[in-house]
């Protein structure tokens, strides 16, 4: 789903809400969650999951079409942990899908 199918979604389980006033919504709650984690703070939303930000190191890599050795700077990541409600949601309506068999 991207925002615009969110802020439609919303739009049509509340009629009495103007579409602009829910896109306002949204965007403010995605800038506060950006905001914090770019002050290093970390963000949980009860039932779905927490934000937070992990910092990577300095490290050399591979450039994967020449071998070439590539210097990586060091970086800051987000990183998102599904909560418990999230995961047991989750595994209940992919219960009944079987694996697909890998050759």
């Amino acid at each position: 789903m991207i925002k615009s199918e969110l802020v439609q979604k919303l739009a049509d389980e509340n009629p009495h809400l103007f579409t602009r006033d829910i896109e306002r919504i949204v965007n403010t709650v995605l800038n506060e969650i950006s905001d914090s984690l770019a002050n290093g703070d970390r963000v949980e939303l009860r039932g779905f999951g927490a934000f937070s930000v992990k910092h990577r190191e300095a490290r050399i890599g591979r450039n994967p079409r020449t071998g070439e050795a590539v210097a990586i700077e060091e970086k800051w990541t987000p990183f998102f942990k599904a909560g418990k409600e999230m995961r047991e949601r989750l595994n209940r309506k992919f219960d009944d899908v079987t694996p697909i068999d890998q050759d």
